[in-house]
C-alpha cells in the first residue's frame, strides 16, 4: 500500500513491526525481503514518486573541505533514491550502475591503512554477495575475467607483469530499483510506503537505549508519529548521521554518539583523469574492446579495468585502486611534453587577480605552486608558441580514469552547520578530506600499471601525478561511506557487526555509512549484500521475540 502524507489522511500514529527510513537502494531491498512475511512494514520516504525542488532543497548543505558536488545534487530524495541517478548507458534505452564485490583484502586490518578492518572477512559475506547479484540481476555470479573475455572480440591485455590484473565490472539496470522494486514494495499487503514523510526526530526512552517512536512531518505542516518494534535508518551516508546528531534530546551529543564517532570517517571514491598511455600502434585500441567501452555478454553489460594484485598491494603497502581507459586524441607527447595543470592554473589566477580569500585560495599558496611548477609553465609556453608555428601532431591515446580507495580519516566528516532547513533543523556541513598518503598510493599505482603496459611492449605511459595532492579534476562518485562505521568496539564504531547502533536495542542502519573501509568497487553490490544479511538477522530477531 502507498499513502501520501502530504495529501492523504494518514492519522496521528502508525504502528508497525519494522519502520524503514529511506526508500532508496537499501530501504527497498530491505522492505522487499519482508513481502509476504507475518510482519507489518512501514517505509518512510522523504520525497514522492518524482523529484521535487522543495523536497530536494532539504539536502542543501555546505562543503568546507575538498571541493565536492553541491549537496542538494548528491542525495536524491525520491522513491528509488540514488537509483534515479544511475545514468551510465549500458545499451539501447538502458541506463545502469557498476557492480562489483569488494576484494578480500578490503575487509582485512592492514597495518599500512589506519582504522582498517571489518568485523568479518569476505568469506562471511560471500553467500550474501551471491544473493545480491540475483537482486541486482547481474548473474551469472562470476567476476573472473576468464569467463567474460573472448580471444577474438574481447581479448584481455597481454600483460606479463604479475602485479597487474584485469578486473570485471557488471552493470545493473536502473529500472530494477526505480520501477520494478518500488512497484513490488508498494503493492505488498503488509508494507505501507509513506511518501513526503520526513523524520524530524528519533525519540528514545529516558535511558536512551531504546527508540520509542519517530516524529515525522511534511513540508505542508502535518506531523505524525511512527511506533515500531524495530527501526532501520536507510537514508544514506550523509542524512543518517544528520538524523542521529539532530536527535539529541536525551543524548546531548546525538544518538549513538557517546564516543564522538557519528559523522566521522566520511569516505568517497576519488575519481580523476591523470596519466596518459600512448600505444605503439595506431590501431591498438581496436583490440581493447573489453576496456574501451561497455560490452553486453550473455545479456549482462560488463567492462574491464586494470588493478593491482593482492600481492602487489601487500608488498608496496598501497591502497586499492583501479583504472579504466578514457580514449582520446592528444598532442603527441613525444614532440610536445605533457603539461601539469596545477602551475598554469595558479599563474592564471594570479594574473587575473582571483587569488585572494574570496575564492578560498591564498596568494601565497598559488605563488608556491607556480614556483614548484616553473618547468611545466615553461613547457606550456613553449608548446603554445611551437604549435602556432608548426602545428600540433595528434595521436590516439588513453587517459587513466582512476577510482581509488581512501584511508579512513576521522577528520573527514559530516557535522551539523548553522544554516536551517524548511523544518528549522540544522543543515549539514561536509568536510571531505583526501590525504597525502591517498595520493602517494595513487601515484605509485599508476607507475606500476603504466610500467606493466610498457614492459609488455604495448606503448609508453606518461605519468602526470607528481605531487601528493588531488589533481584539479578530482571529484567523487556519490559514494557516501563510513560515517556510522561498523566495529565490535563501541569506542571505534557506531554500529555492531549486525548493524545495530551500539547501546540502542532496536535501532539499525542499512547502507554504505556502515562500511569501515570502501575498497575501490562501487558500493551498490555490498550495500545490497549487507542489507540481505540484515534482513535475515531481523527476521530471526523478531521471530524470537514473538
Amino acid at each position: 500500500m502507498i499513502v501520501d502524507a502530504a495529501t492523504g489522511d494518514i492519522g496521528s500514529d502508525i504502528d508497525c513491526d519494522i519502520c524503514i527510513v529511506g526508500g532508496g537502494t537499501a530501504g527497498l531491498v530491505l522492505a522487499r525481503e519482508f513481502i509476504g512475511q507475518p510482519m507489518r512494514i512501514c517505509l518512510l520516504e522523504s520525497g514522492g514518486l518524482a523529484p521535487e525542488p522543495a523536497t530536494q532543497d532539504l539536502t542543501l548543505g555546505e562543503n568546507i573541505g575538498q571541493p565536492y558536488f553541491p549537496l542538494n545534487t548528491a542525495r536524491p530524495r525520491v522513491l528509488g533514491g540514488s537509483g534515479t541517478r544511475w545514468d551510465i548507458p549500458i545499451g539501447p534505452d538502458r541506463l545502469g550502475v557498476r557492480t562489483r564485490p569488494l576484494d578480500a583484502i578490503d575487509f582485512e586490518k592492514r597495518d599500512w591503512v589506519p582504522y582498517s578492518g571489518w568485523p568479518f572477512g569476505k568469506e562471511h559475506l560471500e553467500p550474501f554477495y551471491r544473493r545480491a547479484q540475483g537482486v541486482c540481476r547481474v548473474e551469472p555470479p562470476t567476476y573472473d575475467v576468464e569467463d567474460w573475455k573472448d580471444a577474438e572480440q574481447r581479448p584481455a591485455l597481454p600483460l606479463t607483469d604479475p602485479d597487474v590484473q584485469t578486473v570485471i565490472y557488471k552493470f545493473s539496470h536502473n529500472k530494477t530499483f526505480t520501477e520494478v522494486y518500488p512497484n513490488e514494495v508498494r503493492s505488498a499487503a503488509n508494507v505501507t510506503v509513506c511518501l513526503h514523510s520526513n523524520v524530524l526526530e528519533i525519540e528514545t526512552n529516558g535511558a536512551g537505549d531504546c527508540v520509542s517512536r519517530l516524529r515525522v512531518g511534511t513540508l505542508g505542516g502535518k506531523q505524525f508519529s511512527v511506533r515500531a518494534k524495530t527501526y532501520v535508518l536507510a537514508a544514506g551516508g550523509i542524512e543518517v548521521p544528520r538524523m542521529l546528531l539532530l536527535s539529541n534530546r536525551v543524548q546531548k551529543t546525538g544518538l549513538g554518539n557517546e564516543n564522538d564517532l557519528v559523522g566521522r570517517f566520511f569516505q568517497e571514491h576519488p575519481h580523476f583523469w591523470s596519466g596518459v598511455f600512448v600505444p605503439n600502434k595506431p590501431d591498438f585500441f581496436q583490440s581493447t574492446a573489453l576496456y574501451n567501452a561497455i560490452q553486453t555478454v550473455n545479456g549482462v553489460a560488463i567492462v574491464g579495468k586494470l588493478a593491482l594484485t593482492e600481492s602487489a598491494l601487500r608488498r608496496e603497502k598501497l591502497l586499492n585502486q583501479n583504472v579504466q581507459f578514457a580514449l582520446t586524441e592528444i598532442v603527441d607527447p613525444a614532440k610536445f611534453p605533457l603539461v601539469s595543470a596545477l602551475g598554469v592554473t595558479a599563474l592564471k589566477k594570479l594574473v587575473s587577480r582571483r587569488g585572494g580569500a574570496d575564492d578560498g585560495d591564498s596568494v601565497a599558496r598559488q605563488l608556491t605552486t607556480v614556483l614548484k611548477d616553473m618547468d611545466e609553465i615553461a613547457a606550456s609556453a613553449w608548446r603554445k608558441v611551437s604549435s602556432r608555428l608548426f602545428g600540433e601532431p595528434r595521436v590516439k591515446a588513453a587517459y587513466f580514469a582512476n577510482m581509488m580507495e581512501q584511508i579512513p580519516d576521522p577528520d573527514s566528516r559530516v557535522t551539523l552547520g548553522s544554516e536551517r532547513d524548511a523544518f528549522g533543523q540544522n543543515r549539514v556541513q561536509l568536510n571531505w578530506r583526501i590525504g597525502a598518503q591517498d595520493m602517494r598510493s595513487a601515484i605509485r599505482t599508476q607507475e606500476i600499471i603504466g610500467g606493466a603496459m610498457e614492459k609488455a611492449g604495448l606503448g609508453r605511459f606518461y605519468q602526470q601525478l607528481r605531487e601528493p595532492a588531488p589533481p584539479p579534476n578530482t571529484e567523487g562518485g556519490y559514494h557516501h561511506m563510513g560515517t556510522t562505521r561498523m566495529h565490535l568496539d563501541p569506542k571505534q564504531g557506531v554500529v555492531d557487526p549486525n548493524c545495530r547502533i551500539h547501546g540502542i536495542g532496536n535501532l539499525f542502519i542499512a547502507g554504505p555509512s556502515v562500511f569501515p573501509t570502501g575498497g575501490y568497487a562501487n558500493p551498490v553490490l555490498t550495500i545490497v549484500a549487507l542489507t540481505l544479511r540484515l534482513a535475515d538477522h531481523l527476521k530471526d530477531h523478531l521471530r524470537s521475540k514473538s
